[in-house]
């Protein structure tokens, strides 16, 4: 499973993401990672959330990014849930055609690990692609 919360800066995208890291903690049966740009959300969400600061490794590129996560799977074979916040911010790219391929990676990841993604992108979900749209 996949899910995009794509908005403009200031529409609330990261306080519906805690909201959901911290109630995932609690429903969850394994591990849940966010990956973020920055240490912002390390005083609002639960304890026990693995936080990632993508600004500690160099994730530069989609491709990068999914070394990365697929690295961090192969580590723990028991994360059930990865939020990425920023997406646009942690991989600078315009919302286009290359973050389409990007979410449809993650939905093949995701079915065949078991692991849900949330995702943050900061644009006008006005102007979101379908390849984008879909996973609203």
């Amino acid at each position: 499973m996949v899910k995009v919360i794509m908005g403009l800066k200031g529409s609330g995208k990261t306080k519906q993401m805690i909201d959901l890291i911290n109630q995932a903690v609690s429903t969850e049966n394994g591990y849940v990672v966010a990956i973020e740009r920055g240490p912002k959300l390390i005083y609002d969400v639960h304890h026990n959330i693995r936080l990632v600061d993508a600004n500690e490794f160099d994730l530069s590129s989609f491709d990068v990014l999914k070394g990365f996560i697929a690295g961090l799977y192969a580590s723990n074979f028991d994360i059930t849930h990865v939020f990425i916040d920023s997406l646009s911010k942690i991989v600078p790219v315009e919302p286009g055609p290359e973050v389409e391929v990007f979410l449809k990676w993650l939905e093949t990841f995701s079915e065949t690990n078991n692991i849900k993604f949330t995702v943050t992108i900061s644009a006008d979900q006005s102007q979101a692609r379908e390849g984008v749209r879909r996973y609203f």
